[in-house]
C-alpha cells in the first residue's frame, strides 16, 4: 500500500527520515512510501535488470553501450523517484560519481514494474515527472497481465510506441537490437502439488 503524507510541503530530508523498510518518494513536494513489494513484482524486476543486464550493460551477447540499474535513486530537481530500472546510454553518460547516494543525471529510459498498489503513481504521476524531465523512454510493465507499454518522449506528450505481451521474443525500442525473452520474463505458474 502506497501511503502518502498528501502535505505538499515534504522535502528530502524526509526521504532521508523514511523508515529503512520502506521505499519513499518525492513528487510534487508530496512524500510517497511504500514498502517493498510483491514476489511476482519483484521476480520480474529482477529478470528484466538481468536480462537486459547481460545484453546492454555487460554486452554479453548483445550490443552493450547502457548502463542498467535496479532501483536507483533519481532527482529531477525537488522530485525523487525510485524507477524499478533505469538506463543510461554510456556515450552520452560515461561516468557516475559513485561517492553519492542518488543520481542526478538524467536517464534515457525507466521501467516501472505495476504493482496494485502503485499503478495510478507509476502510470500518472511518475510519468508525468519523467516527461517534464524528457526522459526519452518508458516502459510500463504489467506482472499480472504480462504486458509491456513502450512509450518515447514527444513534444505533445508521450507517444505509445509499442506494446507486447504473452511469452515469445520481442524486440523493444530502446533495446531492439537483441532479442527479448518474455518467457524468461513473467513468473511461471505454481505447479501442483505431487
Amino acid at each position: 500500500m502506497v501511503r502518502s503524507a498528501r502535505d505538499k510541503s515534504a522535502t528530502y530530508e524526509d526521504v532521508l527520515a523514511a523508515p529503512e523498510n520502506m521505499v519513499a518518494e518525492l513528487i510534487g513536494g508530496e512524500l510517497f512510501l511504500q514498502p517493498q513489494p510483491a514476489k511476482r513484482h519483484t521476480r520480474v524486476a529482477t529478470t528484466l535488470s538481468v536480462e537486459l543486464g547481460r545484453l546492454f550493460d555487460r554486452g554479453l551477447g548483445g550490443p552493450g553501450g547502457w548502463w542498467i540499474l535496479a532501483e536507483p535513486e533519481i532527482h529531477f530537481g525537488r522530485d525523487v523517484l525510485v524507477p524499478d530500472l533505469a538506463g543510461w546510454r554510456r556515450a552520452s553518460t560515461p561516468t557516475f560519481d559513485y561517492d553519492v547516494a542518488y543520481y542526478q543525471e538524467r536517464p534515457d529510459w525507466v521501467c516501472e514494474v505495476l504493482s496494485p498498489s502503485t499503478a495510478r503513481k507509476d502510470r500518472v504521476l511518475k510519468l508525468d515527472v519523467y516527461y517534464r524531465a524528457e526522459v526519452e523512454w518508458a516502459w510500463i510493465v504489467d506482472p499480472h497481465a504480462e504486458t509491456i507499454e513502450i512509450f518515447r518522449w514527444g513534444q505533445e506528450g508521450w507517444i505509445r510506441k509499442a506494446s507486447a505481451d504473452g511469452r515469445e521474443v520481442v524486440h523493444l525500442d530502446p533495446f531492439a537490437e537483441a532479442d527479448l525473452d518474455l518467457d524468461a520474463i513473467w513468473p511461471p505458474e505454481p505447479s501442483a502439488a505431487p
